[in-house]
């Protein structure tokens, strides 16, 4: 009996756990503005993608319930992703926009959300333009918002989102960028 229980002893005591190996995570810290036309926009508009160092974004709404966002010196990066409608020339009130902003770590990491978790990274969507009662900043609540990494210098960015509270025309979007 004696030896049984120093036989479980030592097998208890004695036995190593095995090691995983992880795959080291690249981290990615952007240092300086960047901004880049896209050419995968809609044929009615053009795209812009931005990563912003140093600011932090916060959203407020006026005297009307029409939110819209504040940039301010911080830690983070802030993601915008522009949409600009193409207006015939010489029309007045016609300019559209959507925009798309996220707040991200100064060192961003792969991340993978969805619903009601795309608040982690303040994902809001934004509508302007002269649409009497259809226009501000709105939370985004319903999609799916991804950052991978397939290289050591590149940072890849997608989302896939519904609004509810107003109509719009980006629904998705999917760009990769350089940070050498």
């Amino acid at each position: 009996m004696k030896k049984l229980i120093l036989l479980l002893i030592a097998v208890t005591f004695g036995c190593k756990p095995t090691q995983q190996q992880t795959t080291p995570k690249i981290v990615s810290t952007i240092k300086n503005n960047i901004s880049q036309k896209l050419d995968n926009c809609s044929k009615n508009g053009d795209c812009t993608f931005e990563l912003i160092p140093n600011k932090s974004i916060i959203f407020k709404k006026d005297n009307f319930g029409i939110g819209y966002p504040i940039l301010n010196e911080g830690n983070k990066t802030v993601l915008k992703y522009t949409f600009n409608k193409k207006t015939p020339p010489n029309t007045a009130d016609a300019n559209y926009s959507e925009i798309i902003y996220a707040e991200l770590d100064a060192n961003i990491n792969e991340i993978s959300l969805e619903n009601l978790s795309l608040q982690q990274v303040k994902l809001y969507f934004g509508r302007l333009c002269y649409c009497k009662g259809s226009t501000g900043y709105f939370a985004i609540k319903k999609g799916k918002f991804n950052i991978t990494k397939p290289t050591k210098n590149t940072i890849n960015f997608s989302a896939k989102f519904e609004i509810t509270e107003v109509p719009q025309i980006v629904k998705n979007f999917n760009t990769t960028v350089s940070i050498k």
